[in-house]
C-alpha cells in the first residue's frame, strides 16, 4: 500500500465518502464497493481517502485489512477514522486507539469534541480532561508513526457558545502534533461569511493549520469550504457527489473543479481533473445511485443548452454561455432540441451529430418548423436524441425517412383468465429487404410483447439486433386532455452494450405510443451498428 504524488503537501484535498458519505440513506457498501471506491478516488488524485473506522464494526476492519494487500495506492494516503481516548484512561490502553493502529493506515483521524455542551451531556466528562483526551491520544499516535488530523465537530456551534473553549481545543491539538486541525459544521447551519469570518480568527489566535468540513444542510457546503479557503484553510474535507448523511456533504468534484479553475491551485496530479465527469459516474455506479443530471461540473446537463437565443450566441462563442470549456472536467456541450430551438440550435445539434447541414437556410427552417410542429402535439426531442436525429435525417434526405424495414400491421392481445394469470401476445407483419415476415412473441407485458416479436422478426436479416436491449421504459399522460382519451408519450431508452439512445412515440394510447419509440429505437440501432438503409 504505497502513494506517490507529484504534489506537495501545501493543500490537502481529504475524501470521506467511505465513511461520512457512507452515512447516506439508501447507500450500504460491501468491502467490496469500498474498495472500488477507493480506487476510483486514487485515480482522481485526491490525497487523502478516509476508509471508515476500524475496530468499530467487522467491515472496516476487513477493509483496511484488504486494502493493504489489494490496492497499491499511487495518489492517495489512506487513512483511518477513530476518537480520542476515553476519559479516564490513557491512549495507549484504549482498545479502539489500538485498532487504529493495527489497520496499518500512515494517516489517522481523530474526532474530538469541541462544543462544551457536547464534553459535558455526551462525553460526560470535564472541559479540561477532554483537552487531555485530545492532547494524549494526539501524542500517543504521533509517538507511534502516525500523522494525526483532528476533526473538531460541532465546531462552529461551540465556537458561538464558548469561543475561548473552541479555540483551547484547536491549539491542544495542534500543540501535541496534529498536522492539521479541521474545523467541522457539523449540523451544517453555516452560512458562507460566518465561515470565513471563524476561521480567519481561529487562525489569526492559534497559528494552527487548519482544515474544513462541511455538511449541507443550507445548500451551502461548498460555499462554506471555498469561503474557509479564502481565510485560510489549508485542507478540504469533501464526498464524492456530495453523499452524506442527511442532505450530504461538501461535494467533492465542484469543490476540486473550482480550486484547479478559478482559484489556479493545483490540487491533483497533472491532466486528473479531465476525468472528473468519468469518475463520478463510476462511483455512482458502485453505490447503485442514478448520477445526477444537474450537478455543476460532471451533470449531463451541466453543459446543455436548450434556449434558441443561447444556441445563437454559443455558435459565435461557446464561452458566451458557458463558464468553462467542458472538456477541462471531461463533460461535454449539448444542445437540447425542443420547440424553443432556434436555427442556431438546430446547426449546432446536426454538427454534433456529425450531420452536415451545409448552411442550408431553407433546410434549417424546415427542421425548426418540423420539430415545434411535434412537440406541439406532444413529442419530446431533449429527452429523446436518437429520434430527433432520425427525424433530421429524414429532413436532409427531403423528407424521406431512414428505412430498414416498412411495417404492414401489428396487433397486442392480453388476455386475463380465470385463475388471475395473465397472458400478453403480439404478431407483428412487415417486409424488410423484399421478404414478407409475420412473428408472434409472448412477453410479461403487451409493450414486451411487441419488442420480442419485432426482435423475432428482424433478427434473421438484421442479426445486430441481438445485441440490442431495452433498458428504460417511461410513459407520461400529458396535460390537457383527460381519462382515457388522454394523449400519451412513450419515452424508451436502448442499449447496445457500448451505449444508450432514447426515442419518444405519442399516441392515443400507450401501445400505440409504444411501437412508434420501439420503431425509432430498431431503426437507430441499426443506423448506429452501420447497417445501410433499404433502398
Amino acid at each position: 500500500m504505497t502513494a506517490s504524488s507529484e504534489l506537495d503537501d501545501s493543500f490537502h484535498v481529504f475524501d470521506t465518502t467511505l465513511r461520512d458519505g457512507a452515512q447516506r440513506e439508501g447507500i450500504n457498501l460491501t468491502v467490496a464497493d469500498k474498495l472500488a471506491i477507493a480506487r476510483h478516488l486514487d485515480d482522481f488524485g485526491v490525497g487523502f481517502i478516509e476508509g471508515g473506522w476500524p475496530g468499530a464494526n467487522p467491515r472496516d476492519t476487513e477493509f483496511f485489512a484488504r486494502a493493504q494487500q489489494e490496492i497499491d495506492f499511487r495518489n492517495a494516503q489512506l487513512v483511518a477514522f477513530g476518537s480520542t481516548r476515553r476519559a479516564g484512561t490513557t491512549a495507549a490502553e484504549d482498545p479502539q486507539v489500538r485498532a487504529l493502529l493495527e489497520s496499518g493506515a500512515p494517516v489517522i483521524t481523530l474526532v474530538a469534541k469541541s462544543h462544551d455542551r457536547h464534553v459535558e451531556l455526551a462525553l460526560r466528562t470535564t472541559l479540561d480532561e477532554n483537552l487531555a483526551m485530545v492532547r494524549d491520544t494526539v501524542s500517543f499516535l504521533k509517538e507511534q508513526g502516525r500523522r494525526v488530523f483532528i476533526d473538531c465537530e460541532h465546531f462552529f456551534d461551540g465556537y458561538r457558545a464558548n469561543p475561548e473553549y473552541a479555540k483551547a481545543v484547536v491549539r491542544t491539538a495542534s500543540e501535541a502534533g496534529a498536522d492539521v486541525v479541521v474545523l467541522c459544521d457539523t449540523n451544517g447551519g453555516m452560512l458562507p461569511a460566518q465561515i470565513q469570518a471563524v476561521v480567519s480568527t481561529v487562525l489569526a489566535d492559534t497559528g494552527a493549520r487548519l482544515g474544513i468540513h462541511a455538511q449541507d444542510d443550507t445548500g451551502c457546503a461548498v460555499a462554506n469550504t471555498l469561503a474557509a479557503v479564502d481565510a485560510g484553510a489549508t485542507h478540504v474535507q469533501c464526498t464524492a457527489n456530495g453523499y452524506g448523511e442527511r442532505v450530504g456533504n461538501a461535494n467533492l468534484f465542484p469543490v476540486v473543479a473550482a480550486l484547479e479553475l478559478k482559484y489556479g491551485k493545483q490540487v491533483l496530479p497533472e491532466g486528473h481533473l479531465r476525468e472528473m465527469t468519468r469518475i463520478s459516474h463510476a462511483i455512482a455506479e458502485v453505490v447503485n445511485l442514478t448520477p445526477s443530471t444537474h450537478q455543476p461540473y460532471v451533470g449531463l446537463s451541466a453543459f446543455a443548452h436548450k434556449a434558441g437565443l443561447h444556441a445563437s450566441a454559443i455558435k459565435v462563442d461557446p464561452d458566451l454561455y458557458q463558464h468553462i470549456d467542458p472538456e477541462l472536467v471531461g463533460n461535454t456541450m449539448r444542445m437540447l432540441v425542443s420547440d424553443m430551438a432556434g436555427r442556431a440550435s438546430i446547426e449546432l445539434k446536426g454538427k454534433e451529430l456529425g450531420i452536415d447541414l451545409g448552411g442550408d437556410r431553407e433546410l434549417v427552417g424546415r427542421v425548426v418548423e418540423r420539430v415545434k410542429e411535434r412537440e406541439l402535439k406532444g413529442y419530446t426531442y431533449e429527452a429523446a436524441d436518437a429520434s430527433f436525429e432520425l427525424l433530421l435525417r429524414a429532413e436532409v434526405q427531403g423528407g424521406k425517412p431512414l428505412s430498414y424495414f416498412e411495417v404492414e400491421s401489428w396487433r397486442a392481445i392480453v388476455e386475463d383468465r380465470p385463475d388471475g394469470s395473465h397472458a400478453n401476445e403480439a404478431t407483428v407483419k412487415l417486409w424488410a429487404k423484399g421478404e414478407r415476415i409475420v412473428a408472434t412473441a409472448e412477453g410479461n407485458g403487451p409493450v414486451n410483447a411487441l419488442d420480442r416479436s419485432l426482435r423475432v422478426g428482424l433478427e434473421k436479416i438484421y442479426p445486430q439486433l441481438a445485441k440490442l436491449e431495452l433498458v428504460d421504459y417511461k410513459v407520461r399522460i400529458l396535460e390537457g386532455k383527460h381519462g382515457s382519451n388522454s394523449t400519451t408519450r412513450v419515452l424508451i431508452s436502448t442499449s447496445d452494450g457500448t451505449g444508450e439512445w432514447s426515442t419518444v412515440g405519442v399516441a392515443d394510447n400507450v401501445i400505440a405510443a409504444s411501437w412508434q419509440a420501439l420503431e425509432d429505437a430498431y431503426t437507430y440501432g441499426l443506423l448506429r451498428a452501420g447497417v445501410a438503409p433499404a433502398e
